[in-house]
């Protein structure tokens, strides 16, 4: 039989219906269709756990503890009575291992279990014990009588999402382990490899057949080590592999302008430039220039941390765009965003004779008018902007450079929209973030960009200093802020919620702007969050940019908001209930002049480690990429993605919080490949080619088994 026959075979019994499978039927195979999408041999293969019980140890009713996340005995069923009336209705049983008692409970399912349960019999009981009343129990612990096969305990139990539905149709973790087991047996000889064998030896991975054997049903747990590392390799080899292609792909076949002349940027750097340049910023420059000279287009991340001087990176760009007869533009999310970049660039320009205008949602028809006529003609050459840029109304003469700020904020879509604003030829893109993303999931969320990185402030920018405070401390914090405001300089503070909630007690935003009042009855305060009007909105910023109030009580809507110098305080309110990546942009907004700068975190006295760990971390640094990294690990990757970004959610078995080794490895063998044989043309690279093109072009995960 010819390999396509052998190809042919394979995926026609993983597109098996899963009716078809031993002990499954066309009952449970409805329930399976419906609650976790699991219609074929394939789908259900790939239905993988996300944790897994060690059932290898029998622990004594007498050593039992609070710690433990679960436990289980052997031991015997003695009795069991009907308690409670209504919804307090339940079945206690009495189970003893010769050490102790242990009371196992349920409050569902009760007359099944009156009927299945049998007294003076030898059972194992697995859950999680909880002591109560002086008691030991377990709440709707699994129940299994003793046999040869599992008396000795000596096996891990997967842990599979489940629906409650399911639950209640007894189809539990269990269950999948049994069906997993007939499938297993008998799709061995289906299972095909799909690393080359280069990369199976040089990183010592088990087979693929292995891999999914000890994953679902491990042997034990190096069997299940050598499963995991296996399958995280794999799918992270072809995550990677995805996006180095599409990078590559991009660079061959995107031309895009030559930008070779930098007349108006060495105007600009010789009688301009307010300021000198960090490394980090002359460095970023740099790359950038060597990508608007390749003839290719320009894709590129450019990531800093607030305050690092990414919108003078981004202006000195757009010059080398107009040094050779281009058009630039800039979007940005927010009215209140684009604002800030304009007023901060237009001073620039205007000392070069450069035109720079701002179109948003709010500019007057007149002025559209104008501005739309200058665009086509070229006399407007550079553009700031929110969406409105991307309607279809919005045409350039020759639009050279489009810099995305807060990239993630924008769909793929819209992005896409702004490089057809030029039929010639691609204009160069760069994409900026102030959010610092830790460098695995920079790898998957961006691996098809190149990515620069602003990894330093500017010269004479004091680094701000971060305290934590509790709420008893409130008094001697407005005192603090009293002398701060007598000084002249200007408050943030930053509530969690607008209303009121029954459910959380915090401190509500208005509430929060009564007791401020009250606490400064001479100082005129500004208010905002995000069910104001647009116009409200940036009438308080406004008044509040103008040194007219002195503080600005507000939502998170001012983590991205306009660059207030005299601003030096930043207080976060409830800061346990903000997530570390978030509590360091808001801190951003302060620290932006040449005065000390303070950012103070208040919370109730009564928090979590997670939130002790998040407190220490922004009173120790302000080193935004260590912060990131400490968010990847304590929240995970999903997250701080902040938005549905592919390559990311794909993920089924990786975790980038604690993969990044592997995350590397994977990426170096899918660029050594790539570069050696980019059409996978050598036949040990056969594995990949097949894959791949089995997948087919729509696939999102190409790890998956086919």
């Amino acid at each position: 039989m010819t390999s396509d026959a052998n190809q042919t075979v394979r995926t026609r019994f993983f597109d098996t219906k899963i009716e078809f499978l031993k002990g499954v039927g066309p009952q449970k195979a409805a329930l399976l269709n419906q609650e976790l999408g699991i219609f074929t041999f394939g789908d259900l293969i790939q239905h993988y756990p996300f944790r897994h019980e060690d059932r290898t140890v029998f622990h004594q009713i007498k050593n039992l503890n609070d710690q433990l996340p679960a436990a289980q005995i052997k031991g015997r069923l003695r009795e069991w009575t009907l308690t409670g009336e209504g919804n307090k209705k339940r079945l206690v049983a009495y189970f003893t291992d010769g050490t102790g008692i242990l009371e196992l409970v349920w409050f569902q399912s009760i007359a099944w279990y009156e009927k299945n349960l049998r007294p003076n019999t030898e059972y194992i009981v697995f859950g999680k014990p909880v002591a109560f009343g002086g008691r030991w129990s377990i709440t709707h612990p699994e129940l299994d009588l003793i046999t040869p096969e599992n008396e000795n305990g000596g096996f891990w139990q997967p842990i599979y999402p489940l629906t409650e539905k399911l639950r209640r149709k007894f189809v539990d973790s269990r269950t999948i382990s049994r069906m997993m087991k007939s499938l297993l047996e008998v799709s061995r000889s289906h299972i095909r490899e799909t690393l080359p064998e280069t990369l199976v030896q040089k990183y010592r991975l088990v087979s693929k057949a292995d891999a999914l054997w000890n994953f679902h049903l491990p042997q034990n747990a190096q069997w299940l080590h050598q499963a995991q590392r296996r399958l995280k390799f794999e799918e992270l080899f072809y995550n990677q592999f995805r996006l180095i292609k599409n990078k590559l792909l991009h660079k061959t076949e995107y031309p895009g302008m030559i930008f070779g002349h930098t007349n108006l940027v060495k105007q600009f750097y010789e009688n301009h430039l307010p300021f000198t340049l960090t490394n980090a910023q002359i460095r970023v420059l740099s790359e950038i220039h060597e990508d608007l000279k390749t003839g290719r287009q320009m894709n590129r991340l450019l990531q800093g941390d607030v305050g690092s001087g990414k919108t003078i990176v981004a202006f000195i760009s757009m010059l080398f765009a107009l040094d050779n007869d281009a058009q630039a533009c800039l979007m940005a999310p927010t009215e209140i965003l684009a604002d800030q970049h304009y007023q901060g660039l237009k001073k620039f320009a205007d000392a070069l004779g450069v035109n720079i205008c701002k179109l948003t949602g709010s500019t007057k028809k007149k002025e559209r008018e104008l501005i739309h006529r200058q665009l086509l003609d070229g006399s407007m050459h550079i553009i700031v902007g929110t969406h409105a840029l991307i309607e279809d109304i919005v045409q350039f003469k020759n639009l050279g450079l489009c810099i995305i700020d807060e990239q993630h904020r924008f769909g793929v879509a819209q992005r896409a929209k702004l490089w057809a604003k030029n039929s010639r030829i691609n204009p160069h893109m760069l994409v900026m973030t102030a959010t610092p993303i830790p460098r695995t999931l920079a790898m998957t969320l961006y691996g098809d960009l190149d990515i620069s990185a602003i990894n330093e402030l500017p010269a004479g920018r004091k680094p701000i200093k971060t305290v934590h405070r509790y709420d008893a401390h409130r008094l001697s914090v407005f005192g603090f802020l009293k002398d701060e405001i007598a000084k002249g300089r200007q408050i943030y503070m930053v509530y969690p919620l607008i209303e009121e909630s029954e459910k959380m007690d915090l401190k509500d935003l208005m509430d929060g702007y009564e007791s401020v009042s009250r606490a400064f009855p001479d100082v005129p305060l500004s208010i905002l969050h995000g069910k104001m009007k647009s116009a409200d909105k940036d009438y308080e910023m406004a008044r509040f940019v103008r040194g007219e109030t002195k503080i600005m009580v507000a939502t998170t809507v001012i983590e991205v908001g306009v660059n207030v110098p005299n601003a030096s305080v930043m207080v976060i309110e409830n800061a346990e209930r903000f997530g570390l990546s978030q509590l360091h942009q808001l801190r951003g907004r302060v620290g932006r002049g040449a005065e000390q700068s303070y950012c103070i975190l208040i919370t109730d006295y009564k928090i979590s480690k997670e939130t002790k760990l998040r407190i220490e971390t922004m009173c120790r640094t302000n080193d935004g990429f260590e912060i990131a990294e400490v968010d990847l690990q304590l929240r995970g990757p999903g997250d701080l993605s902040g938005t549905q970004q592919s390559g990311l959610l794909d993920l089924l078995v990786a975790n980038l919080a604690q993969d990044g080794e592997i995350l590397k490895a994977a990426r170096i063998s899918a660029e050594e490949i790539l570069n050696a044989d980019p059409d996978l043309l050598q036949p040990v690279n056969q594995p990949i080619r097949a894959h791949i093109e089995h997948m087919g072009k729509e696939a999102t995960n190409w790890s998956r088994i086919s």
